[in-house]
This record gives structure tokens, sequence and C-alpha cells, in this order.
């Protein structure tokens, strides 16, 4: 080794020479913002999905477009209504609004869209999606799961509807199983908002197998592998429920629960709400929505836009001791490959 390398060397190993600012970002990657992402048509973003767009070679994220910027709203129907948005990134830190999904299943002149499961699967994405056939001023009305599928995740056609274990049933997950065959979890409202499942052999015929989680209600189950363990983690309205499973089929449920404590960060003192987990290169990132407006500490007055909105918040989960954690406050950097 020449003298020039040989000093070079002891100075990377001392410290004293910092590395080159494109190994550091992509070891460490992109500092995300406080909120992640702010819908900028109702400024209603919830429940968020994010998938690969293998042709943009982008990553995009589904979500439910609430129309909390309506000042015409009555009841719930700000709710209802909605489209569903997409968002897209490079790097999983800096998001920017895109369009809205293209569904061309709307029987009814006034329809809902909500919390869609997107995933791609042998060249095809496939999206599983709460239908709600009107606009309503109150909750006591129907909910499907229907099914659809897309080769460009902008322009989706309709499969079919499920037949599952009720008439109003929402927020579904899909996951693959480790025989080949797939599971769905959802939430049963008619069955006191419980977590249901039913299985498939080929994404497109469902059987129902009844409730998966016995212990407390919740919705917008998401389910995922990560360090040797399978974990499902559920909206309960109080912070973000964390079980486990061996067999996919029995859940324990850890005692400690998610975002269910304020943040400090810009828009997150509010208790997060239904998520999705993106693993990748060995890390956990935690996708939530919170309302800004209905911090303990200071709720905003009912019915006002400060009241609805909603924005993404993300977080990276930690694994300690065999359980999961998160700092909603630590600073994430992400470069999701």
């Amino acid at each position: 080794m020449s003298y020039f390398k040989h000093t070079i060397a002891i100075l990377l190993l001392i410290g004293l020479l910092p590395l080159h600012s494109s190994a550091q970002s992509q070891t460490v990657g992109k500092l995300a913002p406080k909120p992640l992402f702010v819908d900028p048509v109702y400024d209603g973003a919830a429940d968020p999905v994010i998938v690969w767009n293998k042709k943009v070679k982008k990553w995009w994220m589904f979500y439910t477009n609430r129309r909390a910027s309506d000042q015409s709203a009555v009841g719930v129907t700000w709710v209802h209504g909605t489209r569903i948005g997409i968002a897209e990134s490079v790097d999983g830190a800096t998001w920017k609004y895109k369009d809205t999904a293209n569904i061309n299943y709307r029987p009814t002149p006034e329809y809902t869209h909500w919390a869609p499961e997107v995933i791609e699967y042998q060249g095809l994405y496939h999206m599983y999606l709460t239908y709600v056939p009107g606009i309503f001023t109150d909750w006591h009305h129907p909910r499907n799961i229907i099914h659809l599928t897309s080769t460009d995740l902008l322009n989706w056609k309709y499969q079919s509807t499920l037949k599952l274990a009720s008439d109003k049933v929402i927020d579904p997950c899909v996951y693959k199983l480790p025989d080949g065959t797939w599971r769905m979890w959802y939430n049963n409202e008619d069955d006191h908002k419980s977590i249901y499942y039913a299985d498939s052999p080929d994404l497109d015929n469902w059987t129902d197998k009844g409730k998966a989680v016995h212990d407390m209600p919740g919705e917008g189950p998401v389910v995922f592998k990560w360090k040797d363990r399978t974990w499902m983690i559920v909206d309960n309205w109080k912070g973000l429920g964390v079980y486990s499973s061996s067999d996919l089929l029995d859940w324990k449920r850890q005692e400690e629960r998610l975002v269910e404590l304020p943040g400090t960060g810009k828009d997150d003192q509010a208790i997060g709400g239904h998520a999705d987990v993106i693993v990748n290169q060995g890390k956990a990132y935690l996708f939530y929505f919170t309302h800004p407006g209905r911090a303990k500490a200071n709720p905003a007055p009912p019915n006002t836009l400060q009241a609805r909105r909603s924005v993404i918040q993300m977080a990276e989960l930690k694994y300690v001791d065999g359980k999961i954690t998160c700092d909603r406050n630590e600073p994430v950097y992400i470069n999701l490959k």
C-alpha cells in the first residue's frame, strides 16, 4: 500500500476523514418529515398502504381520501364519498400527491371507497377495497370488501364482491401463507368490531373462518414477518395493539401499544391509527395516521376542519426482548430499496 493510501485508511479508521456523502446517504437514508404526508385535496389522508410500482420504479402510497375540508358535510358524510388517493416516493421519505385511483366499480351514483389493501402477485396487482354503497350521515349502512385487479396500479378492474361473515366488513389485509395459499384478516363490524379471517387458494375464492383475535376489538389489521416472527398490528382506538403468532392462527397480544402516548413532532400529538408496515433491508417502518386536532391536551372544536383533518406519519419499529416498540419522536432516516 502506498503512503497516501495508508494515510487515508488510518484517517477513515479513526474518524478524522468523513465518508463520501453518497455512501452516507445509502447507509443512513433521508430524514423523513413530520408529518410525512398531507393530502393537498381534502386534507384528510388516512389508512395508508405502501406498494412498489414496478413500472415507474417508485413507491406508491394508497390512502383513504377523507373530505375533511368539505364545509357542507353533515354528520359523517365527510368520511363518505371518498376516492382512494395516491402519493408516490422514490425513497420512502419524500412523498408527493399523484392522483386518485381509477376504480371502475361504481354501481350507485353516490359511493364510498375506504381502506384499500394492495399486493402484487405474478405481475398482477390486487386491491381489496372497502366499498360503501352511498354517502351517509351515520355509520348504520352496509359495507363490503371487493376485489379488483390492475396492471399499472392506477386503473382498476372489478372482479368480485367477497362473501364474508356479514354485510358490514371493512379494512382487509392479505398475506401469503407458507403453503402458498392466502389469508385475509378484516374487521367484522357486526361482531363488536372484531378481527375475523378468511382463506383462499387463489386470491379469488374466499372461505370465511370466523374470529381471529378474541381478546380485544379493533380495525385496520396489518400482518407482516420480521425478526423470525409473524406480527399483527391492530388499531385499538387507543394506540396500536401488537400481536405475534407462530402459526398465523393463535395470536398473543403484548401489553404495550404503539403510538398511544402523544408525540412532540408537528401534527403528531394525537394517538396513531390504522397503519401499514414496510419491512425493507432488515428494518421495519410503521406508517400510521393521526387526527392532529384531536390531541387530548388541546382538542379542536367538533365538526371543524382542524378536528377532521388527518395526516400520515411514520416511525421506525424496534425489536427489544421479544417485543415491538417504537419512539414516534425519534428521527427516521429512510431509503427504501
